[in-house]
């Protein structure tokens, strides 16, 4: 299967591909399958009763990736996709997500993405989400990921969201429910510039006996932009949850960060810690006085807090 080079522009910034990879691998254009290829330990099958598919990872698989990005470069397309994901027991592997939207229309371009883990016991996953949006019309680039998680005992998550740039709105939904000694990390990066509108809302219900999980969150809002961050860490039993949020404001912008902690019982040690500021004054003078501009300086330090 040939891409064009619009194609290749987005699948290497979202999913780091140049070429169709090894192993399992679903490519998705404009609504539709492009590329579909299972592996032996990892099943692809296609939706029978909605647009998407279903990821069955066999038990015991070890040191697998499956790339599922995601593509839209047709004008005014609202993309709609479903997609399961079943690690089974003991398995450990990394999924590479993420969608690209290129929109040269006055129409408005988005992707709906419905995706749900259910990681049974001892499991290990790594999940990486990048969005990106480029393009020279007037339209919109619109993505509005649901993520639902359902953790087995002993089981381990770190999930990657990052929003890279050039997306106008994102509504970002993520659900999570947490066994027993199971971990759960979900790690968010966002940048937001011109007249963009970015909303996350991350709940992780803790509800087994020395569950624990964390939300890590760092952002930067430019010009008009404008951020609103909601999370909350319940914990039903003994176990740990944290929430962190760092954020670097710039211009005219706006960022909203409300950390929720509710502990339904006295076992149940939940902590957050949140902050919004802007670049310090002393970190630019030290890096233009090493002979880079401005520009060059904040670029450099919004780069290195995203990384």
């Amino acid at each position: 299967m040939k891409f064009n080079q619009v194609d290749l522009n987005l699948l290497n910034t979202i999913a780091n591909l140049t070429e169709v990879p090894d192993g399992a691998v679903n490519i998705r254009k404009d609504g539709q399958p492009l590329i579909r290829m299972s592996s032996s330990n990892i099943i692809i099958n296609p939706k029978a009763d909605k647009p998407g598919i279903d990821i069955i990872i066999k038990p015991g698989t070890k040191d697998e990736t499956v790339h599922i990005p995601v593509i839209v470069t047709q004008a005014g397309l609202q993309d709609l996709v479903y997609n399961t994901f079943e690690i089974g027991q003991d398995a450990d592997v990394t999924i590479i997500a993420g969608c690209g939207i290129h929109n040269d229309s006055h129409k408005d371009s988005g992707h709906d993405g419905v995706h749900e883990f259910i990681i049974k016991a001892n499991a290990r996953v790594r999940y990486v989400e990048k969005h990106y949006g480029d393009g020279s019309g007037s339209g919109k680039k619109v993505l509005n990921p649901t993520t639902i998680i359902r953790m087995g005992s002993d089981a381990y998550a770190e999930m990657e969201m990052v929003q890279i740039e050039g997306v106008d709105d994102t509504y970002r939904k993520t659900i999570a429910y947490v066994e027993d000694r199971a971990h759960l990390k979900i790690v968010e990066r966002l940048l937001t510039h011109k007249e963009q509108s970015a909303q996350s809302d991350i709940e992780i219900s803790i509800e087994g006996v020395d569950g624990s999980a964390q939300i890590l969150s760092r952002s930067v809002a430019k010009d008009n932009s404008n951020q609103v961050f909601k999370a909350s860490m319940i914990g039903k039993t003994t176990c740990t949850g944290h929430v962190e949020c760092d954020s670097i404001i710039m211009g005219n912008a706006v960022i909203k960060a409300i950390p929720s902690l509710v502990a339904e019982s006295s076992e149940a040690v939940l902590t957050h810690e949140a902050a919004i500021g802007k670049i310090a004054g002393e970190q630019l003078i030290k890096l233009m006085s090493l002979g880079l501009t401005e520009t060059e300086a904040v670029n450099t330090i919004i780069d290195g807090f995203l990384r």
